[in-house]
């Protein structure tokens, strides 16, 4: 019974506690800081591999002989040009013909007439 009583009084503590509310305090003191814990090592690179020796280049094959250039034929004869043709004879021409009696010419005075 001694414990029940003390729970409910701690219960009745708890409910009027919730009611009242007081200013807050000053602030504490700051705690201290924790120590920074040790650096690991790194470890050791490796070595680098050499590079493989560069081949050598083939010899260049020689150039074969050019073949020389063949004969020039020679020219055919040329073929003599045949004789010229006579002219034929030229026609006579024909004979002119007489040219018709010319009219006189009279020496007037020329009038004109308009039409209605």
């Amino acid at each position: 019974m001694k414990y029940s009583k003390l729970f409910v009084a701690g219960l009745a503590a708890l409910a009027l506690g919730g009611c009242i509310s007081l200013p807050a305090g000053p602030a504490g003191p700051q705690g201290a800081t924790g120590d920074t814990g040790a650096t690991g090592y790194t470890g050791a690179t490796g070595n680098t591999g050499n590079t493989g020796a560069t081949g050598y280049t083939g010899a260049t094959g020689n150039t074969g002989a050019s073949g020389g250039t063949g004969a020039t034929g020679d020219t055919g004869a040329t073929g003599y040009t045949g004789a010229t043709g006579d002219t034929g004879a030229t026609g006579s021409t024909g004979a002119k013909g007489s040219t018709g009696a010319k009219g006189a010419t009279t020496g007037g005075t020329v009038v004109l007439v308009p039409v209605r």
